[in-house]
């Protein structure tokens, strides 16, 4: 009375296929997001390290122009290095 199917239903044996196609894209689509999103909000650690070392560099300069004595040169690098609060 019924056809019979044998569970399937007109995507046959594609169907698993077809399904892990999708997953394994949709994984691949969020490991982007997360690698993507890790390496934007990391930059704010690497700009920080390059202002210390800009600020370093003035130190220096001034230093070798005369500007500061050493003993000053070195307690104004200790403050650098130790950084915010400390």
């Amino acid at each position: 009375m019924y056809p019979r199917y044998d569970h399937m239903d007109g995507w046959g044996d594609g169907r698993w296929i077809a399904m892990t196609i999708f997953m394994v894209v949709l994984i691949g689509l969020v490991t982007v997001l997360v690698v993507w999103l890790v390496r934007t909000t990391g930059g704010q650690d690497r700009g920080a390290s390059s202002a210390m070392a800009a600020a370093e560099q003035v130190l220096a300069e001034r230093f070798a122009r005369g500007e500061i004595d050493e003993e000053e040169f070195t307690r104004r690098r200790a403050l650098l290095r130790a950084g915010p609060g400390k």
